[in-house]
């Protein structure tokens, strides 16, 4: 064992883990789509890390950005008007086609969240909040309570007033409903959704969250008819939406920001991953004209002491620049033409391969056990550890991504070519075959 793998198991908690039995691997370059451990060994970065190395591994620009501006103001407190906070809120602003919006600078996306949850609660005076079942929104205490898969359990008994809902999932709808087309699910789940409002009385209702398209849950793609419902819904009750682009953000679905699919607008967007692609932590949430000018007379009860990160900033604007010059959105476009080719061929000759899901360079396949799309695992329950065998299979071939129940994420860097793009995912070609002969 290397000393730092032994340095980071005698000192290091590992997330979502049971420590007893973890085998980090101890990764020593990095660089474009592909990353290498101690022993020499490359890997393809299939899952762009968690969704986040939009641009791949060190990208000059955003590096040398992060430099200068440690050189020249490393921190001051958010109180102060600095160069890179102004460009960087203008920058996002811009970008997201939202007229007089401003920007709140968090850390990550779960301080995101729980800054937009205290947003909406004070903009309405209300206190229930409404986010799906099969998301994620982070892992602190607000956060944990709006996401709705059993990474909440550990938050329980958390603040009253969270309530889920089921979004749209055709492919796991009840047994008993039959959709005709993507409008006839949405009106299926928006008819859902509006009982659930008026049940728990629409005046109490501060906000609906959703992931615009939900990400480690199984890429779940609303419906054109469903987020401008929502949308409708809304506004009609007067309930704050708010979209979290977290993930979808940051033209890993093809457009600046995912909600940019729908012809609607959000109330609040929250934001990270992307915005910097990891290189230094920020996040933040883009605020709608009426909700920005409401904390011209009220005071707005947000604030922490990295808000707006100079270091942060500096790497947001830099980012931002690359992906125009880079012409990421084109490149997203066409590879993701090239991935949905790709993975509607690993679905016509694998029976392990279910439904697939894709949308830009963002992709999940459901492994399922038969031709009724049964899942290989049941839900929050895995006991013989199959989806981790089939991540160690690819792992072992050089593919590296990860699992959520039964799905394998395939989201590469926005920056892949096609040619990497195929020799990736050969490799997973290969490990299908293996799954097919498992179940």
């Amino acid at each position: 064992m290397s000393l730092i793998k032994e340095k980071s198991l005698q000192y290091n908690l590992h997330s979502w883990s049971a420590q007893k039995g973890i085998d980090p691997k101890v990764i020593t370059k990095a660089d474009g789509i592909y990353f290498w451990d101690e022993e020499g060994n490359r890997y393809y970065d299939m899952s762009s890390q968690l969704v986040n190395s939009n641009l791949g591994h060190g990208n000059k620009a955003i590096v040398q950005a992060i430099k200068e501006q440690a050189e020249k103001i490393p921190f001051i407190s958010p109180a102060f008007a600095v160069d890179v906070r102004s460009d960087a809120a203008e920058a996002v602003v811009k970008l997201s086609g939202m007229k007089n919006a401003k920007v709140f600078f968090t850390n990550a996306g779960a301080e995101s969240n729980e800054n937009a949850i205290k947003m909406a609660k004070q903009y309405t005076g209300r206190w229930k909040i409404f986010s799906m079942y099969r998301c994620y929104h982070g892992s602190s205490a607000g956060a944990g309570m709006l996401t709705g898969e059993p990474r909440h359990f550990a938050n329980e008994p958390g603040p009253a007033g969270f309530i889920k809902y089921d979004g749209p999932y055709a492919y796991r709808a009840p047994k008993q409903v039959v959709f005709t087309d993507e409008d006839d699910a949405a009106d299926f789940y928006l008819e859902l959704l509006e009982n659930q409002v008026l049940y728990e009385g629409p005046e109490r209702i501060a906000a609906i969250f959703l992931e615009t398209v939900v990400g480690s849950n199984g890429v779940l793609i609303p419906p054109q008819k469903w987020m401008k419902g929502v949308r409708d819904l809304c506004t009609k009750y007067g309930i704050v939406m708010v979209c979290d682009e977290v993930m979808a953000g940051w033209y890993r679905t093809g457009k600046a920001f995912a909600f940019q699919h729908y012809g609607i607008e959000p109330d609040l967007v929250t934001f990270a991953k992307g915005v910097t692609c990891g290189y230094v932590p920020i996040g933040g949430v883009l605020v709608s004209e009426k909700i920005q000018k409401y904390f011209n007379d009220h005071q707005m009860m947000c604030g922490l002491t990295y808000n707006a990160h100079p270091m942060g900033c500096a790497a947001a604007v830099a980012a931002i620049k690359e992906y125009e010059r880079l012409h990421i959105e084109e490149n997203v476009e066409k590879q993701g033409n090239v991935l949905r080719g790709i993975l509607d061929e690993l679905s016509q000759k694998h029976p392990c391969v279910g439904e697939i899901r894709q949308i830009g360079l963002f992709s999940a396949m459901e492994i399922v056990k038969d031709e009724k799309g049964t899942p290989v695992v049941s839900f929050n329950c895995d006991p013989d550890g199959m989806m981790p065998k089939i991540i160690g299979m690819l792992m072992k071939e050089g593919f590296f991504t990860y699992s959520h129940e039964n799905m394998i994420v395939v989201a590469p860097p926005l920056i892949i070519a096609e040619e990497e793009l195929r020799e990736a995912m050969a490799i997973l070609d290969r490990a299908l075959d293996s799954v097919d002969g498992m179940i």
